[in-house]
């Protein structure tokens, strides 16, 4: 093991990165925080986070290193990101590659990811506390546009990819030099994956692609898409690969900036590809095995995007408290209405059940079980209770609800996205059914 660390050191020396965790199986810890010397004074004092001390220590699948990761990413949330949401949710954008050179340089854009390509080599538990702690961003385009990055762009990639495709793409998205999209929704192909026309047609050493993908996260800053196409006529789950697009290459066209009804500072954008030729070694793992490799990596994507919105819903409803308990109304505090603080303890008791479930499919995914239905569970369950929190927050706020000056407001547009992303509600029902065995038979 010491040679194993002193490999990583030796990859690794002169980054200004943070570094966390090498844990051997007699729960020997090392840390390696170049740059980031009151991080790592913070873990071996045990005041890694705000919370007291037997929290996390009693915590279900936190330990006090993912604590100090989640203190050291609030930091630089508030130094460099909430200081200027404001206007980026103006401006319709936000400098993807300057804050993800600034998460890439403090190690957050790679978490789970191989040492040796720039990560952390941390179980997906971590990843899920980056996302919680993204939830304090007072926005949702922006832990969207990272999520993209870190979680759904990259997975397969890392996983199945040659070294040559890992060295030229998944490094420098870990380090933040490089900004990826996702190529996979098509218009008439969101939810269901299979149904996409975009193909890759084979011709000497290289592919040539023709077709379009749409609502495209990151997609007018983009420098490369994980781009999923048709590369043969076959059976629609079984045709379709996984390709490392380069967004310069001749025939790549950004045909326009979609605008949203939330989500602002995050750019999305309808892309059209015109015999566009890529290297067939640009292919990520096996051919024909896109499909599959794209269904793996939703668990996580599903689990990141419940962890992100559970720590906004608690935010909601704590400046929610605040405010009701300011604004009077019939002469006493909105919140003194049994009808306002009994709804908000229901409220705060569905966070907790969600968060109970994300807590619970995350040990049980990183001890390598199948947690393709409990993600399903949660995702659906996060989508609605974040339309149904939003809503009755908003209503609470009165006026100022129904303006763009308040985070209620934000979140009631922006969290409308998640029971349609990433698989729509309707699609995690089907999910769960087909898990519990009550599909009508074909």
């Amino acid at each position: 093991m010491r040679t194993e660390l002193s490999t990583a050191m030796a990859r690794l020396e002169g980054a200004q990165r943070l570094k966390l965790l090498l844990c051997s199986r007699y729960s020997h810890r090392f840390a390696l925080f170049p740059g980031v010397r009151s991080f790592s004074e913070r873990v071996s004092s045990q005041s890694v986070t705000s919370k007291p001390p037997e929290i996390a220590d009693d915590h279900l699948i936190y330990t006090p290193e993912h604590f100090a990761l989640k203190e050291a990413l609030r930091k630089l949330i508030d130094q460099e990101i909430n200081p200027y949401v404001d206007q980026w949710e103006a401006e319709g954008t936000f400098p993807a590659h300057k804050i993800f050179k600034l998460l890439g340089n403090a190690g957050f854009l790679g978490v789970n990811k191989p040492v040796e390509y720039g990560g952390l080599g941390l179980d997906f538990s971590y990843s899920v506390a980056v996302a919680e702690e993204l939830g304090n961003i007072r926005c949702g385009g922006i832990p969207m546009a990272i999520g993209v990055q870190s979680d759904m762009a990259t997975p397969a990639l890392a996983r199945f990819g040659s070294e040559e495709l890992k060295k030229e793409f998944l490094l420098p998205s870990i380090m933040g030099e490089k900004v990826a999209c996702l190529g996979v929704s098509e218009v008439g192909a969101g939810s269901d994956v299979s149904s996409i026309k975009t193909k890759a047609v084979k011709k000497g050493d290289e592919y040539v692609i023709n077709g379009g993908k749409m609502w495209t996260t990151n997609g007018t800053q983009a420098d490369w898409m994980c781009l999923l196409a048709n590369t043969s006529d076959g059976p629609p789950h079984k045709n379709k690969s996984l390709i490392c697009l380069p967004m310069n290459l001749p025939g790549v066209h950004v045909a326009r900036k979609i605008s949203k009804i939330g989500m602002w500072s995050s750019d999305t954008a309808e892309v059209f590809f015109d015999d566009v030729r890529v290297p067939c070694q640009n292919i990520i793992g096996q051919e024909g095995m896109g499909f599959t490799y794209q269904m793996l990596q939703f668990q996580e994507e599903r689990l990141w995007a419940v962890a992100n919105v559970v720590t906004t819903m608690d935010n909601i409803i704590q400046e929610t408290i605040n405010y009701t308990r300011q604004r009077k109304i019939f002469k006493q505090p909105v919140l003194y209405h049994q009808a306002v603080h009994f709804r908000l303890a229901e409220l705060q008791t569905e966070v907790e059940l969600l968060r109970s479930l994300l807590y619970r499919s995350t040990a049980m995914y990183i001890k390598g079980n199948d947690v393709t239905k409990l993600a399903s569970m949660a995702k659906l369950k996060g989508g609605r209770l974040a339309r149904e929190l939003s809503d009755s927050c908003l209503q609470y706020w009165g006026g100022m609800g129904f303006t763009s000056d308040v985070p209620v407001s934000r979140f009631y547009r922006d969290s409308r996205l998640l029971s349609i992303g990433a698989g729509a509600d309707e699609v995690m029902l089907g999910i769960i059914c087909k898990y519990m065995d009550t599909l009508p038979k074909k």
